[in-house]
């Protein structure tokens, strides 16, 4: 096994790369997905929302119990059911005929992904000794580069010679692909005292975060979080989360095991992960809206243009351990959190003729920082707790990835939402305000309905979404920056001063 071992890696990473791809294409889609029949399915600004949420929130909800349950029942067993459900709910959402089913197919594929994410690091972790997983942990932060990477620019390919569906069918091959190398060459592991699966823990966690979101969405789409749908859910899931905690404290056998966050450093590291996905997940929402409607860039230039943000990852992730050797992971996790922050602020300068290479700079640079955020923090996370825990491990990280992205979205995007409505409705004839402010492009539907009479509307539409996208920018940066101050507080720094042999043979085995 050993001997095999980079190989095995390269199929966890095709199973990864799956999940990963599915999300990247999903970005390039929303707008083509948002028009009407038969183009799309005519789905609003939170039917879009939902059909991203509806996945994340099923797969951050059984993230945990679906580590635990490959660690019981075997990570390769979990891991070849999770890709053919994953499969089944590819080719069902390339099929739904309304955004109503879409959401509900897209749940279908978050349970899938929910036992593929944990059992991909979880085997990897088995796979390779202590001192080699920093560097297949990179290895394997790198691969999450390449999805973002060659994801919008497949769904631009396909957006631009096929249905929108095409975006979910494309999975299909791929998972076929993985199933028989997986059959093939991974091995089985398990933990030998594995813990005890909690439904009610289950059950609670995931209501919670779906009336939570339901009500920050509900309160984006009328820009008034103090109605009763919208103020009443939130509320709701607040205190079933509060349940949640206090029943995974007394339970003997919990969902989550708070004793780990006992651990300063495995909090901080786990709180990390959280707060650059809720800014990250929350602006990349808005950026498809950006270049395509405002900038009318089509799928595939919109993918091109992103380009910069994965490669940056692909690049600096499976070389972040060697900085960190150098430097600390305080220190470049914190300047990582600073850099996200600046590219995120700098949305903020973005108009409507903004060079395109000022966006080519801004990606690059958020990928950088990310490049330098996820590898340290995901090793921190991985060998806090042993070996045979790992499955539990990858699935903490991963939920409040998950987690922290799906509340990004829906918090972020219920600003740019509200944001929106309340620059745009005093340009809207009172009957159409409710319907046509809830997005810009709804509002450039309605425009197109009124066909000469609504071409005035195009330029207020436009400057309405910008202002939104420049306050939702501010609020995603004073995430990252509240991020990196809790890096900078409780990460550890250099564990061990630079040995000069070991930094002058890196090079060698970083390509071996």
């Amino acid at each position: 096994m050993r001997r095999r071992r980079w190989v095995i890696l390269g199929v966890l990473m095709l199973s990864l790369l799956i999940v990963v791809l599915d999300n990247s294409i999903l970005n390039v889609a929303v707008k083509t997905i948002s028009t009407p029949a038969p183009t799309g399915l005519g789905a609003t600004q939170s039917q879009l929302e939902w059909a991203i949420n509806a996945y994340t929130l099923v797969f951050a909800g059984l993230l945990f119990t679906a580590g635990l349950l490959g660690d019981r029942l075997g990570r390769k067993r979990t891991l070849i059911a999770g890709l053919v459900v994953f499969g089944a709910g590819s080719a069902l959402a390339a099929r739904s005929g309304s955004p109503e089913q879409l959401i509900a197919f897209r749940a279908v594929m978050g349970l899938g992904a929910a036992f593929v994410m944990p059992a991909t690091l979880a085997v990897l972790m088995n796979v390779f000794e202590r001192d080699e997983q920093p560097k297949a942990i990179g290895i394997w932060a790198g691969g999450v580069g390449l999805g973002i990477a060659i994801g919008p620019i497949t769904g631009g390919v396909l957006l631009d010679h096929f249905w929108w569906g095409s975006v979910f069918l494309v999975n299909v091959p791929i998972v076929v692909v993985a199933l028989a190398l997986m059959v093939w060459l991974v091995p089985d592991s398990r933990d030998p005292a594995p813990g005890r699966v909690d439904p009610l823990g289950v059950a609670l966690s995931v209501i919670g975060l779906v009336l939570l979101v339901y009500g920050i969405i509900e309160g984006g789409q009328y820009g008034d979080f103090t109605r009763a749908d919208a103020l009443l859910p939130i509320a709701g899931g607040l205190v079933v989360l509060a349940l949640f905690v206090l029943h995974e404290k007394h339970s003997d056998h919990p969902s989550i095991d708070v004793a780990y966050f006992r651990n300063k450093v495995f909090s901080a590291a786990i709180g990390a992960i959280a707060l650059v996905f809720f800014a990250l997940m929350g602006v990349t929402f808005f950026t498809v809206f950006y270049t395509q409607s405002v900038r009318g860039f089509t799928p595939l230039q919109t993918g091109l243009l992103l380009l910069p943000l994965a490669l940056a990852q692909l690049v600096f992730a499976p070389r972040a351990r060697l900085v960190v050797r150098r430097f600390g992971t305080r220190t470049v996790c914190t300047a990582g959190l600073v850099v996200v922050a600046a590219a995120l602020a700098a949305f903020t300068t973005f108009d409507a003729d903004t060079p395109v290479w000022v966006l080519e700079v801004v990606f690059f640079c958020m990928g950088t920082g990310m490049a330098h955020i996820m590898t340290p923090v995901s090793v921190l996370v991985m060998q806090t707790l042993p070996r045979e825990k790992a499955g539990s491990a990858s699935a903490l990280s991963n939920t409040f990835r998950q987690v922290g992205g799906a509340l990004g979205i829906a918090v972020l995007g219920s600003v740019l939402s509200a944001a929106y409505r309340s620059a745009v409705e005093g340009d809207l004839p009172p009957a159409a305000r409710h319907e046509a402010a809830e997005s810009i492009e709804a509002t450039l539907a309605y425009a197109a309905r009124l066909g000469a009479r609504g071409e005035d509307l195009i330029g207020p539409a436009h400057a309405a979404f910008l202002h939104a996208m420049h306050v939702t920018a501010v609020c995603g940066a004073g995430v990252a920056l509240l991020g990196a101050v809790v890096v900078a507080l409780f990460l550890p720094g250099r564990t061990h001063p630079p040995s000069r042999e070991r930094e002058e043979g890196e090079p060698a085995s970083a390509s071996s």
